[in-house]
């Protein structure tokens, strides 16, 4: 009598979630990708955005001025072949003095806007998630950061503290400038703590600190990328308003705020050493709000204006005019 020996079924192989979710993101990229471009506005104010970048990191080499030089013969000169967009009072090169400028500003924006995001998410997450003693903290520093006279604050640090560079001043910029982010990403963590995967996540264990990470980060991103866009010509236009009052940026460093200072006096009579720097700024600002508007709609398409649908017609038929009452 021969005995057959039953070989175990192999278990199904279950494929990792993050296999599943990879086609998933991608084609939600590639919807957004599709929203962005279709919008003109958007796709434009990115093009401006690109072309600034490269006219502040590029364009000095195009030039043998630096924007400390000083051309003793060509005071308050207008604009020539030797020099492209004039001098200033002392014979400094406008066009090397505003690309300079314009590339402090660009940082100081980029990274302001970026350390004030991360602060914000960071704050807002764990607040919104933890709930408790943890929120009630950290939402009444929020709000005792929110009444403090943000502008009369750096004012009077700013400049105790020039002789540490413009770091400084970009950290007390972010310090100012994450509160409402957070209260907004609290809000919207306050909401996706409730959702079925992030109780799934919690039964099995997971971490706190992975969940938001890995779960809550991700559902609010969108919100944070748009808001970042928008922070950077927030905080460039704070920098030039500080930077104006000599708040912000000190000599001899330049910003776009520190040539607006100098050119304000003389802009009817030496036009070009105030309405380049001026120009460039207020066409940065515009296209980076643009940009945001771009984002908010390629990321969020309910966040835009309700859009009447046509009712649909019967059978083909069109409606006559309507009779006037008798």
């Amino acid at each position: 009598m021969t005995t057959t020996a039953t070989q175990p079924a192999p278990p199904p192989a279950a494929g990792p979630p993050a296999a599943a979710a990879a086609p998933a993101a991608r084609g939600r990229g590639r919807v957004a990708l599709r929203r962005f471009a279709a919008g003109r506005n958007a796709v434009t104010s990115a093009a401006v955005l690109l072309l600034l970048f490269l006219l502040a990191f590029v364009g000095p080499y195009f030039t043998h001025w630096s924007h400390t030089d000083i051309d003793y013969s060509a005071l308050r000169e207008a604009p020539s072949a030797d020099h492209w967009w004039g001098t200033n009072r002392i014979g400094q090169d406008v066009y090397a003095q505003v690309l300079h400028g314009l590339q402090k500003s660009l940082l100081i924006g980029l990274l302001t806007a970026l350390t004030a995001t991360v602060l914000a998410s960071v704050v807002g997450a764990c607040a919104g998630y933890f709930g408790g003693w943890t929120d009630r903290i950290m939402t009444f520093f929020i709000d005792l950061l929110l009444v403090f006279p943000a502008f009369l604050i750096i004012a009077i640090v700013s400049p105790r503290l020039r002789d540490s560079g413009w770091i400084v001043f970009v950290a007390l910029l972010a310090v100012f400038g994450w509160m409402i982010t957070a209260r907004v990403v609290r809000s919207m963590t306050r909401s996706l703590r409730e959702r079925e995967f992030v109780r799934a996540a919690q039964l099995m264990g997971v971490h706190p600190l992975r969940i938001i990470v890995r779960h809550i980060l991700p559902n609010v991103s969108s919100f944070l990328i748009v808001d970042a866009t928008i922070a950077v010509g927030g905080a460039v236009m704070s920098e030039t308003g500080l930077s104006y009052f000599g708040f912000g940026v000190q000599p001899p460093d330049v910003s776009l705020g520190t040539l607006i200072a100098d050119g304000s006096d003389a802009a009817l009579t030496y036009p070009w050493m105030f309405f380049f720097a001026a120009g460039l700024l207020v066409v940065f600002v515009l296209a980076v709000n643009f940009l945001g508007d771009g984002l908010r709609d390629a990321l969020d398409p309910t966040s835009g204006h309700p859009r009447t649908r046509r009712r649909p017609r019967r059978n083909g038929h069109q409606p006559g005019p309507r009779r006037p009452p008798t």
